[in-house]
């Protein structure tokens, strides 16, 4: 398959529980989440405290941001440019983001790649399952259901420093920091992002937040492949 680097979009989102707080979340959701939660409390912690981790579930979470970034040339430059969809209104951004992805591959056709950080087990089929729950037409390229392994257009920053080894997850912040890339996380990280949104009403801040993980992915990936060049944000 074609890795051009022009060809690849580079991904991160971020994501919140539905609700603010437990108090608001409708009592049938409420019961599944305290089933779900049976096995996946933390020492000390009951439902309800552990309902600010909402966030990491599809079922229970929602989107709140996707930044899309990909790398062309421009007088001999390497430019990334990056677009955010976010805001309170999910079934929007996702349209938005639905529609921008079907522009991209109309001009990349079959070459087109998405790449994140844990992509694979997290942001790809979050991305894909919320789309579903929202009565949204999935982009061909996530589309996978029933596709080889080698046939699925996606890469991962983490699988790709895992090298075969899958015993440990590896985060972007420290893989930024072991191959001196800036690190994102200069603001706020992903344990924030609830309060910010939630607490703060800053969603400004968690876009930046998250075209900054995104420009990351970006530097991450070319250094994993041996690629070194200079970028410029455009």
């Amino acid at each position: 398959m074609n890795k051009r680097i022009e060809n690849i979009l580079f991904l991160d989102i971020e994501t919140v529980p539905q609700y603010k707080c437990f108090d608001d979340v409708p009592q049938n959701i409420r019961e599944l989440w305290e089933k779900k939660m049976k096995l996946n409390l933390k020492p000390d912690e009951d439902a309800e405290q552990s309902y600010q981790r909402a966030g990491i579930w599809a079922e229970f979470g929602k989107i709140i941001c996707i930044s899309l970034g990909f790398i062309y040339k421009k007088n001999e430059k390497n430019i990334f440019r990056v677009k955010s969809f976010y805001g309170d209104d999910e079934n929007t951004l996702l349209i938005d983001f639905a529609d921008s992805m079907k522009k991209f591959y109309e001009k990349h056709k079959k070459d087109i790649q998405l790449c994140a950080h844990n992509g694979k087990e997290f942001d790809f089929p979050y991305i894909a399952r919320r789309m579903l729950i929202n009565k949204i037409e999935l982009p061909r390229i996530l589309d996978v259901g029933g596709k080889k392994p080698w046939e699925v257009p996606f890469l991962d920053t983490m699988e790709l420093w895992r090298f075969g080894d899958y015993k440990n997850y590896t985060s972007l912040n420290l893989m930024a920091t072991i191959f001196d890339i800036p690190s994102p996380k200069d603001d706020i990280d992903g344990s924030m992002v609830a309060d910010v949104y939630y607490n703060q009403n800053d969603i400004e801040r968690i876009a930046r937040y998250c075209e900054k993980d995104t420009f990351t992915v970006a530097s991450l990936y070319l250094r994993l492949k041996g690629i070194f060049i200079e970028m410029e944000v455009g």
